[in-house]
């Protein structure tokens, strides 16, 4: 029996490249159809990659695409994860931050208090 490159489930590489913090969360994605192994969808988190593929998924709303580098023999560390995957999503800027409170709508207790001494003053 010839071996060729090793492999490993898609399920299981996306938990130790840390993609997904448990592997039942890994599966998810993959049983749902929202995994795409080398641009064709795949169905079954039993489905093996080996370093080349590639991978589209979506994580949090940012589309990934990653290109399997090695095979990962545990789930270690951030900077051993991040060596078994080279990120090729495209750099997105960032998005503002919502507007803070202008002061507009209900006072709060230190406005509330502002405002009483001020009437009590108009009517002395």
């Amino acid at each position: 029996m010839a071996e060729g490159a090793p492999k490993i489930r898609i399920d299981k590489w996306l938990w130790h490249a840390r993609f997904f913090k448990t592997r039942s969360l890994a599966a998810k994605p993959v049983s749902a159809g929202h995994v795409r192994l080398n641009g064709t969808k795949t169905l079954k988190p039993a489905q093996n990659v080996a370093p080349g593929d590639v991978l589209t998924f979506a994580q949090a709303k940012v589309i990934r695409v990653v290109r399997v580098e090695a095979i990962g023999t545990r789930r270690g560390p951030a900077p051993e994860a991040q060596g078994l995957y080279f990120d090729l999503t495209e750099r997105q800027e960032k998005i503002p931050a919502n507007p803070k409170f202008e002061g507009k709508g209900r006072p709060d207790k230190k406005a509330r208090r502002a405002l009483d001494l001020t009437r009590k003053q108009d009517t002395l």
